[in-house]
């Protein structure tokens, strides 16, 4: 290219607002060259092309990188808003629903429709009810803090909800921990002793009742031979 078209192209550069973004611009088809981010972007107009230069590429195109030059690429489907690459969509326009993909109108069979999507019906499996509290625990302790943790868990259950029930759990959770109050002190080993004692004196039958004291009194030995002493 001689010395004079480049001047002609540099002048009009800087005259023309569509090639202010330029490294290359031609009079009548625009950017023809784009910075090293950029992206051309090439619109139709009549039976030529206009060249401009962006930061990011217009709905139904996506950004393809090149050794020499970046473009923005159409979308192959016409239902599509914006995509990953020519075949994959990733939003579709209003009035159809995204699947693995493509653009459509209805759900296929084993999905349901959320929002702009088909979703696998498997995907939003109803869970059970909940388990109880586990016991409140620090560092693997029941006793000593002041506060710890206790946590509860639910599993999947049967299926036969409605699109709406599975909507409104799109990601339900799996399990739950909640702070508790601990035990701050933790019993001796006398006390201990002493509750486990008292624990089966409970247990003993009527006739046994009178000897709890004197059980209590001997209960480092034997349980027979405590029983046959006092």
């Amino acid at each position: 290219m001689g010395s004079g078209a480049v001047q002609k192209q540099s002048a009009h550069r800087d005259t023309s607002h569509d090639c202010r973004s330029c490294l290359e611009c031609s009079r009548d088809n625009g950017c023809v060259r784009c910075p090293e981010r950029l992206f051309l972007y090439l619109q139709r107009d009549g039976m030529s092309h206009h060249g401009t230069c962006l930061h990011a590429c217009p709905p139904a195109h996506f950004g393809q990188r090149g050794k020499d030059i970046n473009r923005c690429m159409r979308c192959r489907s016409l239902d599509c808003e914006h995509c990953f690459d020519r075949e994959f969509c990733t939003k579709c326009k209003p009035g159809f629903k995204m699947s693995n993909g493509k653009c459509v109108t209805h759900c296929p069979t084993g999905t349901y429709a959320h929002q702009t999507d088909c979703l696998e019906d498997g995907l939003l499996a109803p869970l059970g009810e909940w388990s109880e509290w586990s016991a409140c625990l620090r560092e693997g302790v029941t006793c000593g803090f002041r506060w710890g943790k206790q946590t509860r868990t639910r599993i999947d259950g049967p299926s036969g909800r409605t699109p709406e029930e599975k909507a409104a759990s799109l990601c339900p959770s799996h399990s739950e921990t909640q702070k508790c109050r601990m035990k701050k002190k933790c019993p001796t080993d006398d006390e201990e002793e002493h509750g486990s004692l008292l624990w089966f004196s409970l247990l003993l039958p009527e006739n046994f009742q009178g000897l709890t004291e004197d059980f209590v009194a001997c209960s480092t030995g034997n349980l027979a031979t405590c029983l046959t002493d006092c």
